[in-house]
């Protein structure tokens, strides 16, 4: 039996910032349409689609098989989001089929769409055969939309893991996910870029083709059951909409919930190292078909994270800022005395410590597995693995990436 999954709490944005919005104005598209001049594929393309106006949210209303500056057919709506929508098209000039992130026309989502887009460009300067991360190929204005154009890709891995029932997936696949994201989040690293909403959603398999392979629960029944594995590895991390520089670095609220630090819990300010916590609670979720920290209640959530890993360093206690002081007695953790039903105290007790929550999942490899995620979900984030020093684990030594 699949044990319920919590909802996913939307991450929340980051405040518009003067300084990073004065830039975008420097970020021009490549070309700006409304539907009613020429196309990029000369004479006999489509006609545009009648003029529109927006749903109440402000996403842009389409009809399947209509074209997007009489250059893409749209073919689906792949998925929807807080910034807009996601369409599958045909790209008619280049013939082959892509992903279009169509912003909302409001005045904030089109700024943050901006922002992307110079995050996307940046990445893509260095990366050389586009391995690591979503490749932007184009982008343009089109009826009050920013249209990102994208490579299309295949499911999410929560996708994934979802199409597998919430099973867990096999350790060395799970080290090749591991080995490729951690190789991404260093690449954003060393340009001086924090994710900071790292999250299966944001990952995606390169290529959507899978073989099914019998497999047995570990269980004492010992059932067989036919698991979907995909037939390449390979992944690429997706976007970059709430991605920050160095320099904009703050104390306010990133990441979502499952996936969040205890720095940014407790107001301690963040860097880095809440994409390195983020990327141990993945790699665990991964092994065991579930999120870790299924909570939506801070103080319920630094509960399970004590429960799970250990008691919180008391001068990160002593530290915390005045909206985390509820959470907080002198030295210690309120909990189970702030707790606010009974509900959540059996929540948190029923979570065994990492050891025996990876045991139950993981066949071999499991002592290399444990120690790399502590060194991932160490409480204190100048203690906590780069990822560079992850990349360099024994776990990734076995069976050599």
């Amino acid at each position: 039996m699949v044990s319920p999954r919590f909802e996913r709490e939307a991450v929340k944005q980051q405040p518009s910032k003067r300084a990073r919005l004065e830039r975008l104005d420097a970020v021009r598209p490549q070309q700006a349409v409304d539907g009613s001049g020429p196309s990029d594929d000369g004479a006999g393309s489509p006609q545009s689609p009648p003029w529109r106006e927006d749903d109440e949210k402000g996403h842009y209303v389409f009809v399947v098989g209509e074209h997007i500056a009489r250059r893409y057919r749209i073919i689906r709506k792949m998925g929807e989001g807080t910034f807009g929508r996601v369409l599958e098209c045909w790209d008619r000039k280049n013939r082959e089929t892509v992903a279009i992130k169509v912003v909302r026309s409001m005045r904030k989502y089109r700024h943050a769409a901006k922002y992307e887009i110079e995050v996307l460009q940046r990445l893509a300067e260095n990366d050389r055969g586009g391995r690591l991360c979503l490749q932007m190929k184009k982008w343009f204005d089109y009826r009050n939309h920013i249209c990102i154009v994208c490579e299309k890709l295949g499911p999410s891995l929560f996708d994934f893991i979802r199409t597998n029932k919430y099973r867990p997936l096999p350790v060395d696949l799970v080290r090749e996910f591991g080995h490729q994201l951690l190789e991404s989040v260093a690449y954003m690293h060393d340009l001086h870029l924090i994710h900071t909403d790292l999250k299966p959603e944001n990952i995606l398999l390169v290529s959507s083709r899978t073989v099914e392979v019998q497999r047995r629960k570990r269980s004492s029944t010992g059932e067989n059951y036919i698991q979907r594995l995909p037939k390449s590895s390979a992944i690429k991390l997706i976007d970059f909409g709430n991605t920050v520089s160095e320099s904009q670095v703050n104390s306010g609220i990133v990441s979502t919930r499952h996936y969040r630090a205890p720095e940014v819990i407790l107001g301690l300010g963040w860097t880095y190292p809440c994409d390195i916590w983020s990327v141990g609670c993945i790699i665990v979720e991964l092994c065991t078909g579930e999120a870790l920290f299924q909570t939506h209640e801070n103080l319920e959530h630094l509960a399970m994270m004590e429960r799970v890993l250990g008691a919180f360093p008391v001068h990160m206690i002593q530290k915390v800022n005045e909206d985390a002081k509820k959470y907080v007695r002198r030295t210690r953790l309120n909990w189970p005395e702030g707790a606010v039903s009974r509900e959540s105290i059996r929540a948190v007790n029923e979570l065994g410590r990492l050891e025996a929550i990876v045991s139950r999942h993981v066949d071999h490899s499991r002592a290399d597995l444990i120690d790399l995620l502590y060194g991932l979900l160490e409480f204190e984030p100048s203690q906590r693995f780069t990822a560079h020093d992850a990349l360099k684990h024994p776990f990734f030594g076995r069976n050599a990436i």
